[in-house]
């Protein structure tokens, strides 16, 4: 059989650029070289996207400066990346590969939020995820928040403010928070991931300093109220018009709350899996993924996280995350191996489901017929 055309997109400009890299060892390793040839892109801070030898050892070593510029054209008569060359004093495309799928391992801005997205539409080519709208309404946590309310899936309390309103006036911003009810708060970027920009606050100073650290992320910021005691459940959802969910897990944070620290850097948080929960709490979560995942018209994978009160099992939806780590240690992944999928096993369905939604957009007539 020929072997489909893979081109995995890593780096990007975004907070999550080194978990990223990480993602994107896992995934590559996973790739069976009898099914797929693979292209690499490593895409920069500054948003130059790059291919070479060992790409992602380039990137992982910050020594890119033999590697070179690719492009992909925003125009569906490609289907190809091309590298951008200098010749003569002039600037020259030249074809690197056909591609089949795209599968972006692209985390936060730039790459899970619509974005990359809208590029690869206008391409017209097959990608691995959610499309423009359901990235960017799986992204932005205020707007995200604003769906679920109107589906009646259950959240927690929160308020949208901007880095604006934060500069101009913080005590006011502080004043309105503590509305909400008592601490902890939760301060956190609307459009990131991976715990990048989070605080929880449990003091007026602490929220002053969390509102401030989340701005640095964002133009638009989520605070949240703390959920009281309460137990962290994930649930991976896979598929796209059908998707299907794994078995539960549970996030033991070994700190305050799953840090990025806690999750990349020593991975010293335990997750359970399954979760022990009642049969009627599990199918509950189970069945609130699935209703976020179709009401924001998801597909390919998401990572659906929750919280559970330990003295009520009221069940709070957190967010919805369209492209979830990767990582040896990372949750989705796991998730799915419980359930009877192997990593290599979820990577080839991932890429069948790119292939499915891209058939599907086939079928879209773009013309009036006359």
């Amino acid at each position: 059989m020929k072997k489909l055309r893979v081109a995995v997109l890593f780096g990007g400009r975004s907070g999550e650029h080194d978990v990223s890299l990480m993602s994107a060892r896992s995934m590559l390793a996973a790739l069976d070289p009898e099914k797929y040839e693979v292209t690499q892109v490593g895409i920069t801070l500054d948003g130059e996207w790059l291919n070479g030898e060992n790409t992602l050892e380039s990137f992982s070593q910050r020594n890119i400066e033999d590697l070179n510029r690719v492009v992909l054209p925003g125009e569906p008569s490609h289907s190809a990346l091309y590298v951008l060359r200098s010749m003569n004093g002039h600037e020259i495309l030249e074809k690197l590969a056909d591609i089949d799928v795209f599968f972006p391992v692209l985390h936060g801005p730039f790459g899970e939020d619509g974005t990359l997205q809208g590029l690869l539409e206008l391409a017209d080519v097959a990608y691995v995820g959610a499309g423009v709208a359901g990235s960017s309404v799986g992204m932005d946590k205020g707007i995200f928040k604003d769906v679920m309310r109107a589906h009646g899936i259950p959240i927690v309390d929160s308020i949208l403010v901007l880095r604006g309103d934060i500069e101009n006036d913080i005590n006011a911003v502080i004043a309105q928070v503590e509305k909400m009810g008592a601490y902890p708060f939760f301060a956190k970027p609307a459009n990131l991931g991976s715990s990048v920009g989070i605080s929880k606050c449990d003091s007026r100073s602490d929220l002053g300093e969390g509102l401030m650290e989340a701005a640095r992320y964002d133009r638009r910021i989520i605070v949240e109220r703390g959920a009281g005691q309460v137990r962290e459940i994930e649930v991976s959802v896979l598929g796209n018009e059908d998707p299907q969910t794994s078995v539960c897990g549970e996030v033991m944070p070994s700190r305050e709350f799953y840090s990025y620290e806690s999750k990349y850097v020593d991975g010293t948080s335990g997750l359970v899996i399954p979760a022990q929960l009642p049969a009627d709490v599990s199918d509950q979560i189970r069945a609130y993924a699935v209703r976020a995942y179709k009401a924001i018209d998801c597909a390919g994978m998401a990572r659906a996280d929750f919280f559970l009160e330990n003295d009520t099992n009221k069940i709070y939806l957190n967010e919805l995350n369209t492209i979830p780590g990767f990582t040896s240690i990372s949750m989705y992944p796991k998730l799915w191996q419980a359930s009877g999928l192997t990593y290599a096993q979820l990577v080839d369905r991932l890429i069948e489901l790119a292939l499915e939604r891209k058939t599907q957009r086939d079928h879209t007539e773009h013309r009036r017929q006359a």
